[in-house]
């Protein structure tokens, strides 16, 4: 048998001994950005917005608000519809929002009236430091390894002993595509990993079905987070 033939024998069988969860080096495959998933809201703006303007999200604010002041300033982070924002401010608190796709700035602000900003949550800036930040499912779109800069970034806006709530899907810390967006799956121990050095730390965790009528099947973390 010639040495040739030999090699394409063995190509061939190597190619099942690759494990089906194999992935790429990072040098090869492509890198996934938040900007990936603008597009997704910027071209499904108007079925986004009535998908998720009205979802009851009462019992997260449960958790949230009695951290905040009578009146505080809260900065709503990737604020999608605007329907948290809407919601805080009719409870009489000052907000300032923002959020990655321009389509959903502009929707956002119609329903509440206010300046909606158009930006990334490392773009974003301020002068003025926050009594709390709502980043409800907006963080999950950041990459893995982008996480902890984008938690350090948003904390320095945050107010010493100032309250943070994210939520994300629940998973096993994995960067997967759906649906032409970048999502980030986190469980608890992934949480606190991405915080280990940042100016946050864990106050409370919890686990809630989407809120979403039809999609009570799907599990979320949520965390109060506290700059220290």
């Amino acid at each position: 048998m010639s040495i040739l033939k030999r090699k394409a024998i063995y190509l061939k069988c190597a190619i099942f001994l690759i494990p089906w969860h194999y992935k790429a080096p990072e040098s090869t495959a492509h890198i996934l950005l938040m900007s990936d998933s603008i597009p997704f809201y910027d071209l499904n703006a108007k079925s986004f917005f009535l998908s998720t303007v009205d979802v009851d999200t009462l019992s997260l604010y449960q958790h949230f608000l009695p951290n905040i002041k009578e009146h505080g300033h809260i900065l709503d982070a990737g604020c999608g519809s605007g329907r948290d924002a809407k919601a805080f401010l009719e409870l009489g608190y000052q907000l300032t929002a923002f959020d990655g796709s321009k389509a959903m700035a502009i929707m956002a602000s119609k329903l509440t009236g206010l300046a909606v900003k158009h930006s990334l949550f490392q773009d974003f800036h301020s002068e003025q430091q926050f009594d709390g930040i709502w980043a409800c499912a907006s963080l999950l779109h950041v990459p893995y390894t982008e996480l902890s800069d984008t938690f350090t970034h948003l904390a320095s806006f945050l107010k010493m002993d100032g309250t943070f709530y994210c939520s994300f899907k629940l998973g096993e810390n994995h960067q997967i595509t759906r649906n032409g967006r970048v999502f980030t799956d986190l469980n608890y121990s992934g949480l606190i990993d991405i915080l280990s050095n940042t100016p946050l730390k864990i106050n409370q965790h919890w686990q809630t079905a989407d809120l979403r009528p039809g999609r009570t099947g799907e599990q979320w973390l949520n965390a109060l987070l506290t700059r220290i």
